[in-house]
């Protein structure tokens, strides 16, 4: 009896990209995807694999990081770095579960974050931010005045502080990642963006959810 064929996935690693490169393209070159079999790419560890699009040269290097690559890490990491000083607020004014959950989540998604942007910048021999700015609500910031209406709130009251400004928060951070899917060149950075925007995405609609719930 015939043994039918069928599509393999192909899982990619350093050795593979040299198979793939010296098979079906000239010797220093990547190999470019072709065919109907996909092709995994781990992003690294700890991270999910993604599947290589159509044309796509496995093992070619990243281009230059471009202005907006730069101007995405300068300044996410300063919001970041304000979300997590917000989310610092909560185990001292609010026993509220829900509310304790969302800033458990955003802590453990963002101090990472931080961590990679900041390397990031540093390998490009970029400084990185100090601090962060409580000064015009740019990207869903707050404001100092705000910040301060946050610490002094308890409870019921907190809660609703807490969530209608990190709502806004995290809007903010969504239109920094389209600007960055729009016009940055890095990888690293891309995948960050898409990372921020996929995992924030997420805690609005929640978030949202908390918001009516406490209010009705």
């Amino acid at each position: 009896m015939p043994v039918r064929s069928r599509p393999c996935t192909l899982f990619v690693t350093v050795a593979a990209i040299f198979v793939l490169a010296g098979c079906s393209e000239k010797a220093g070159e990547p190999a470019a995807i072709t065919g109907d079999n996909p092709v995994i790419v781990p992003d690294g560890p700890g991270t999910p694999a993604r599947t290589a699009t159509p044309g796509e040269r496995i093992g070619q290097p990243s281009p230059e990081p471009a202005a907006a690559d730069v101007r995405f890490a300068e300044g996410m990491i300063p919001h970041h770095r304000q979300a997590l000083e917000m989310t610092g607020l909560v185990a001292q004014r609010t026993t509220t579960p829900v509310i304790r959950r969302f800033a458990e989540q955003i802590a453990l998604a963002q101090r990472p974050e931080i961590s990679l942007m900041s390397s990031w910048l540093s390998s490009v021999g970029r400084p990185v931010p100090a601090g962060h700015d409580h000064g015009p609500a740019g990207y869903g910031m707050a404001t100092l005045e705000e910040m301060n209406a946050l610490r002094t709130a308890r409870d019921t009251a907190f809660d609703r502080r807490f969530l209608t400004l990190m709502i806004r928060h995290h809007e903010g951070a969504l239109r920094m990642a389209q600007e960055q899917l729009t016009a940055g060149r890095d990888q690293a950075m891309r995948r960050m963006a898409r990372d921020v925007y996929a995992g924030q995405s997420i805690e609005i609609a929640r978030m949202r959810r908390a918001l009516e719930r406490i209010a009705a």
